[in-house]
């Protein structure tokens, strides 16, 4: 009996789990197959399977959807954090050649992030790699964390605070803010004073969807905030043609400015200091060599970006 329950496990499908947690995820055994790129009867087909090998029900109807079972359920929480590295290990030959890998691989990018590091990445990517794919996921510090441990990014860009322990970090360089502004608009100059800034109209990026940015939570300060974005895709637009004033990082205020080069910027008056931008991965998947790859690409393109 023993012998049997070993060549069951060793002949068990990783894929079948990867319908599940689509299924799990969607609620609709129609939404996975869109996603999968499979008809409806193969997905519902796997899930048969699946729930003969485990011998218990996995999902039950609701309305026109499907929710999750006890079983299915406990099922959903102990696979959800691993699956994606073990597909990973059973789809690698361990060899890797950067100029013929198809590999797809998910970063996690804060959307100030974006705007100067994707460019020199994928310059790098298409000319060592031009056959990989890039898949980006929007993170932040708040969300990284859960990103990496449900394998939904294999790696991420972004400032982070406390992270699990089996997380690496490689500190790519160390932030700064500034002012951007439009000198037609804003009267700011190339040193603006405590009282001229505080005087001045602010567009913040919050992603609690209130009136507190990076100046607000650190310091305790407050601003005449007249805006409120979720992301800096936006800053740029709404701060050209305006008196608004944008504090933004270093970094994203270049990348605006060599878009918009009416914009000009200047230091921030008060005491924000600095924080590292980071490359961070997961343990699991440190000795990937593809992964390993494009972690040392994001480290070359970063270090071209910030030169």
């Amino acid at each position: 009996m023993e012998a049997a329950g070993t060549e069951h496990a060793l002949a068990f499908d990783l894929n079948l789990l990867r319908v599940f947690l689509l299924v799990a995820e969607t609620g609709s055994v129609t939404q996975a197959a869109s996603r999968l790129y499979l008809t409806q009867p193969a997905v519902s087909a796997a899930l048969r399977r699946l729930t003969r090998a485990l011998g218990a029900p996995l999902f039950t109807r609701a309305g026109r959807g499907v929710v999750l079972t006890a079983r299915g359920r406990k099922l959903f929480g102990d696979v959800r954090p691993h699956l994606h590295a073990l597909l990973d290990a059973a789809r690698s030959s361990g060899d890797f050649e950067p100029q013929t890998s198809t590999r797809s691989v998910r970063v996690g990018l804060a959307d100030q992030t974006e705007s100067w590091l994707l460019g020199p990445l994928l310059r790098a990517l298409l000319e060592e790699a031009p056959h990989m794919t890039l898949l980006v996921v929007p993170v932040q510090f708040r969300s990284v964390a859960e990103a990496l441990a449900s394998s939904r990014v294999d790696m991420a860009v972004t400032v982070a605070d406390e992270l699990p322990a089996d997380v690496r970090r490689k500190r790519l360089f160390m932030g700064t803010f500034v002012c951007l502004f439009d000198p037609r608009h804003a009267r700011l100059g190339t040193r603006p004073t405590r009282e001229a800034y505080l005087a001045a109209d602010h567009v913040v990026v919050s992603y609690n969807a209130d009136a507190r940015g990076i100046v607000e939570d650190s310091l305790g300060v407050r601003r005449r905030v007249r805006l409120s974005l979720p992301s800096f895709e936006g800053i740029g637009g709404v701060v050209a043609g305006s008196a608004l004033v944008a504090t933004v990082p270093l970094m994203t205020a270049r990348a605006i400015v060599a878009l918009r080069p009416e914009l000009r910027t200047a230091p921030v008056p008060l005491p924000l200091g600095s924080a590292p931008t980071e490359l961070l991965w997961r343990d699991a998947t440190h000795d990937d060599p593809a992964l390993a790859f494009v972690r040392a690409a994001i480290a070359r393109a970063a270090k071209v970006a910030t030169a």
